[in-house]
Parts: structure tokens; sequence; C-alpha cells
């Protein structure tokens, strides 16, 4: 698979994953934000809570579900991202509720998974 297909079905499920938690009444106020640690798919708000969500997508389950590709690695990057951006913004994450959720796509099977780690 090129990248640029690895790209475009990642979009695509970034996309189911947005307008699900939009329904459920999230609100969206960052989308692919880059920094230094790598990328934050969504940056979403519940009521007076900051929700950073990862969107993972797999084929099938084969070789493991795509919740279980978020490794404790992966999990620090996020971390040290979401820092980064409440800083960005002008937010005290010592004083900002906050919250990382996983949004899990194993084949046609999709999960929203609030406080992942």
């Amino acid at each position: 698979m090129k990248l640029t297909d690895k790209k475009r079905i990642g979009d695509y499920y970034e996309e189911v994953a947005c307008h699900y938690l939009l329904k459920q009444g999230l609100l969206l106020l960052a989308k692919n934000s880059q920094c230094r640690f790598g990328e934050l798919d969504l940056v979403m708000q519940e009521r007076t809570c900051l929700v950073f969500v990862e969107v993972r997508y797999r084929k099938n389950n084969h070789f493991g579900t795509a919740a279980m590709t978020v490794t404790p690695n992966k999990q620090a990057k996020i971390i040290k991202a979401a820092q980064l951006w409440m800083i960005s913004q002008q937010l005290n994450p010592e004083q900002t509720e906050f919250r990382f959720d996983l949004f899990a796509v194993t084949g046609r099977e999709q999960e929203w998974i609030k406080n992942a780690f």
C-alpha cells in the first residue's frame, strides 16, 4: 500500500470519527494538529473537558484490533503533543480538565473508548 493510500484511508476514518463524535455532542477544536512529537488527530471539547482523540484503523483483526495499536510509546507521544497544544493555546495543563480517547475501527466494527489512557 502506498503512503498516499494510507493517508487517504486515515483521513477517511478521521472524518468518520469526527462526524460520530459531533453527533454525540462534542465540539471540534482542531484536526491534525502537528508538533515535534507527532500529530493530534482530533482535539474536541465535551462540556468543560478537552478531549484528545486518537483515531486508529485496521482492515481486520488478524493481527489484533485497531485499539491494540496504541502502544505505551505512542501514548507518551500523544500526551506530550497534547501538553504542547494546550500551552500553544495558552492553557495550563495542570489547571485544564482533559482526557485521551480512542476511536478505533477494526473491519466494520467501531468503538469509542473514553479515557483510553
